[in-house]
């Protein structure tokens, strides 16, 4: 009897990962992938909480790395992250020690890292540095994005490329109004990038804060007067099927309440609604005693070119800081959803 080779299978191979992902203060993650290596830049402590200049005068005496901002991590296979630096040469210090919330998007041969500065909690600009490699240094262009003037408070910057190779950056600002049923706060925005450094200055509004969820806090004082103050930040542009989704963190960062929605969108301008999420987020939302206040997500495709996984901050239970995690997204007839938060052993299989 002649002997029969087996049809050869598709080889894989099951590892596993356990959120946080990274063990240090990592928050607002943004992860994306450059030559098959995974990068991601996000806030870190020394930025969360205005310490830049104490960490450059009390670290080494390599002075050219102490004034950098923002850690980047690196990945060679998308489990286990190392901190490999900062990323971007500090502007001029006039402009803020609070640093938030940076992006970094890849065009024709160029890294450009968005982000925002500002004093404490006010007066943040939308800023952008370039670098022709994606560790940096990145140097700042010299100029904001947004004129502080006409708004004077902008923070979370979002590059997205549409499939026609155009250009976009949401971005979240405050609104005083509250027409129509919209509460005042900080909520989406979305211009066009004439350039990668420069907006076309004919922005629109995405969304608006409207449900008791996305509360951040009642009576703030804001602008001179007392608002009941909302929250929608940190814009994550998918593009699903010829929809555009616009998701978004609501609510108070610091608290379980926060958590991931989004809106939807046939054009990259809009009209988007996020109608259906009246009781809280459909994406990502605490469980409470395991994950609070998850948010502020990136999305990125996993090794095997195809499972989205979605990228983002949240507190342990202690509260102590926020630490990237991530878990697979899942598109339903209902919109995309989330296999999380988790905090237990996840697997990933993948093509050897």
């Amino acid at each position: 009897m002649s002997h029969m080779e087996p049809i050869p299978e598709t080889l894989t191979q099951t590892r596993t990962y356990t959120n946080p992902v990274y063990k240090g203060y990592f928050a607002d993650p943004f992860v994306w992938k450059h030559q098959d290596i995974y990068y991601a830049i996000g806030t870190g402590a020394a930025e969360a909480q205005g310490q830049i200049d104490e960490i450059a005068d009390a670290t080494s005496t390599d002075s050219a790395n102490n004034l950098r901002v923002f850690p980047l991590l690196r990945s060679f296979d998308f489990l286990n992250w190392h901190f490999v630096g900062n990323a971007l040469k500090r502007p001029d210090p006039a402009l803020g020690d609070r640093f938030w919330a940076p992006e970094v998007a890849y065009s024709e041969g160029k890294f450009y890292l968005y982000y925002s500065v500002g004093h404490e909690d006010k007066n943040h600009q939308l800023r952008v540095a370039t670098s022709d490699t994606p560790l940096g240094p990145y140097e700042d262009v010299g100029e904001p994005l947004v004129d502080p003037n006409s708004c004077p408070f902008a923070i979370d910057p979002h590059p997205f490329r549409d499939n026609d190779g155009q250009w976009y950056l949401f971005y979240a600002r405050d609104f005083l109004d509250t027409e129509g049923g919209m509460r005042a706060g900080t909520a989406l925005y979305v211009d066009r990038l004439e350039s990668m450094t420069k907006l076309s200055g004919f922005g629109k509004t995405v969304l608006r804060a409207r449900s008791d969820w996305q509360r951040f806090l009642a009576n703030r004082l804001m602008y001179g007067e007392i608002f009941d103050w909302h929250t929608l930040e940190g814009p994550c542009v998918r593009k699903h099927e010829g929809r555009y989704y616009c998701f978004y963190s609501g609510g108070r960062w610091e608290t379980e309440n926060y958590g991931v929605d989004y809106g939807v969108a046939d054009n990259v301008m809009g009209p988007y609604s996020d109608a259906g999420n009246e009781t809280g987020p459909r994406v990502l939302r605490s469980l409470p005693g395991h994950v609070l206040g998850p948010g502020h997500n990136s999305i990125v495709l996993a090794p095997d070119h195809k499972t989205e996984y979605i990228i983002y901050h949240a507190w342990g239970i202690n509260m102590a800081a926020r630490q990237m995690c991530m878990d697979k997204l899942i598109w339903t007839l209902d919109g995309p959803r989330c296999n999380g938060p988790t905090w237990t052993p996840q697997t990933i299989t993948e093509k050897v």
